[in-house]
């Protein structure tokens, strides 16, 4: 092989990412597969060896010593082999070079055919593991095309295009081709067939909790834990978070400087509303603060292992503990993992959510 086939790897290398090592493997084994093929009736008695410093090809038959001849693609007479190596012997087996130029123009195409088999192959996996190392991760992508009658949108996510369900998309929002948005990627399942296959949403509240990560600095370098995430998006999210350093406002940290921090995450998420509230070990105390805005007279347990128990607020604050048609206490439930019955100081209640 010519000089020309070590700087065509070289640029495929450069072009596709993929590595020279995993492209002369993929190229050896096209050799043999054709060379098998072509001449020996698929027997597996041909080796490649691929030396890219010295931009060699050795290609050649591993074929026994005999006396006599029972099978001419895997036998050589011991008079033949002498002629080839002096040091043949009967019993033993020797390496017979074939010469590349003499393969036919059918050898030459199943090559080609194998290696661009493998650079997809190879292309695939790489991409696969791009993508494995952003599981669970927020990306930028870009919406390529809406489809019209799913709703579904398919977005650029670098080089590679995935598909954005309607169902994952935040309700109410609108997509529009071009725009840049954020997403969560929701897990990467490989298809050696048809090459990753990446789980996309911008409903998923692990969306939510790596927007924090990326606007609060004291999230990030693990000075502001989150502690627990609720969402119904497009409308509510509550988040909960604990401070590890008593000088920093967990809360104060997350809102930022004139709300400013929030307000990006806000944005990001088409406007949905976001309560950030304090985490406590004291189970009565996170209750309370989860169910803001609204205030909260006293928290009653009522059976810890359950996890049940009873709120007390302000008559004029009930509505707002409820929430629109149950979301506030709903959202509040599911952020403390408690059953929370609401009750008015006159009395009256609404029953527990869970």
């Amino acid at each position: 092989m010519s000089k020309e086939f070590f700087e065509a790897v070289r640029m495929l290398e450069e072009e596709k990412g993929l590595s020279a090592e995993y492209l002369y493997e993929k190229i050896s084994g096209a050799i043999i597969v054709a060379a098998k093929r072509e001449y020996f009736n698929d027997k597996d008695i041909v080796f490649c060896d691929i030396d890219p410093e010295k931009e060699k090809i050795k290609v050649y038959v591993r074929k026994n010593v005999v006396e006599e001849i029972e099978d001419e693609d895997t036998d050589i007479l011991i008079d033949d082999a002498l002629e080839l190596r002096k040091s043949a012997k009967v019993g033993k087996t020797i390496d017979i070079p074939l010469k590349t130029k003499d393969f036919g123009r059918i050898v030459a195409q199943t090559a080609k055919n194998v290696i661009r088999q493998g650079i997809r192959e190879g292309e695939k996996g790489k991409q696969y593991e791009e993508f494995q190392n952003k599981n669970q991760e927020l990306v930028t992508a870009k919406i390529h095309r809406i489809d019209p009658v799913t709703g579904n949108a398919t977005v650029e996510i670098g080089k590679t295009l995935a598909m954005l369900p309607k169902a994952e998309q935040v309700p109410g929002e609108v997509l529009t081709e071009g725009d840049n948005i954020k997403i969560f990627i929701v897990d990467v399942i490989q298809d050696n067939s048809r090459g990753p296959k990446i789980m996309l949403s911008r409903t998923h509240k692990g969306l939510v909790r790596r927007l924090f990560e990326t606007e609060v600095p004291e999230i990030f370098d693990g000075t502001i834990e989150i502690k627990s995430v609720s969402r119904e998006a497009g409308s509510r999210t509550k988040i909960a978070v604990f401070s590890k350093d008593e000088n920093v406002d967990a809360v104060g940290a997350c809102i930022g400087p004139k709300g400013q921090r929030v307000s990006n995450i806000v944005d990001a998420l088409g406007g949905e509303k976001i309560d950030i509230v304090n985490f406590s070990e004291d189970n009565a105390e996170f209750i309370s603060a989860s169910l803001a805005p609204s205030d909260v007279c006293s928290v009653e347990i009522l059976d810890e292992e359950k996890k049940i128990c009873r709120a007390t607020v302000p008559d004029d604050q009930l509505s707002l503990a409820i929430g629109n048609k149950g979301q506030n206490v709903r959202l509040a439930a599911k952020l403390t993992g408690w059953k929370i019955d609401i009750k008015p100081e006159s009395g009256f209640y609404e029953g527990v959510q869970e």
